[in-house]
């Protein structure tokens, strides 16, 4: 399959200065073109880690993957004993299997045969229009990622996950809903197990719905705030001056009336 080319220009990401730069991912029904497949196997959640240690493109089957991502991207039937709630209970991460249970009817998933590859790229060969863009942030670049999913449209941040399938979370809702989903590596269960990310890291996914919104918001907005670096006492006095100039321009206005 010829994947879209990339028209975008992502390379305002490089800005950043990320410690382990962004990746592009796609869900493909069919085989991409002029990529190789990953060697060995992995885990949904690692896949884009190792993405941004690999010097080409790479795509994965359900070959390749070997955790509970299969479950998500439809490549595997939920067993009864999971569903059920089995496992989690098993493990001590819920109190019973109803609880785990619940996660089933509600983490996003793929209908089976729909997904049969996905390919990653790091962003410095990234040639292909993402489904995905996935970053690792520290706190001071994940605000401003975050400010600018929110700058032009004043959209709600908000974070969706679960203790365990948080695979199916930070990958496949954001590409089901467009929406940003963000969320903080050691909080997952399965990660957290196989020890995939240090921890402490925040995993941003930008679906493709958003990117060119947060990426042009990226390009306009500021990015670090006067009232950042001004300290706080000086803050405390720009707030209180602001809501007084503020309210002495209702006055002023006979229409507002003050």
């Amino acid at each position: 399959m010829k994947m879209r080319e990339l028209k975008q220009d992502l390379s305002i990401y490089n800005q950043f200065d990320f410690e382990r730069q962004p990746v592009g991912m796609k869900f493909l029904l069919h085989k991409p073109e002029g990529i190789e497949q990953m060697k060995g196997t992995s885990a949904f959640c690692e896949m884009f880690w190792k993405a941004q240690e690999s010097d080409e493109p790479f795509y994965i089957t359900k070959e390749n993957e070997d955790c509970a991502g299969k479950l998500p991207l439809g490549w595997e039937d939920i067993p009864p004993f999971a569903e059920y709630g089995q496992i989690g209970e098993k493990f001590g991460i819920y109190q019973e299997g109803r609880a785990n249970s619940r996660l089933y009817h509600s983490a996003a998933k793929f209908n089976k045969g729909v997904i049969n590859y996905v390919t990653y790229s790091p962003l410095s060969k990234l040639n292909f229009e993402p489904d995905l863009l996935m970053i690792t942030a520290n706190p001071r670049q994940a605000e401003i990622i975050l400010r600018a999913s929110s700058y032009s449209t004043g959209e709600v941040i908000e974070t969706k996950s679960t203790p365990v399938l948080n695979c199916s979370w930070l990958f496949i809702y954001p590409f089901v809903s467009g929406k940003i989903n963000y969320t903080i590596t050691g909080l997952a269960f399965g990660s957290k197990s196989r020890q995939a990310f240090k921890e402490g890291v925040i995993l941003i996914a930008i679906p493709y719905q958003k990117l060119p919104e947060i990426t042009q918001n990226l390009k306009e907005m500021p990015w670090v705030l006067p009232t950042y670096t001004c300290g706080r006492e000086e803050f405390i006095k720009r707030d209180r001056q602001v809501f007084a100039e503020m309210i002495q321009e209702m006055k002023e206005d006979p229409q507002c009336g003050w």
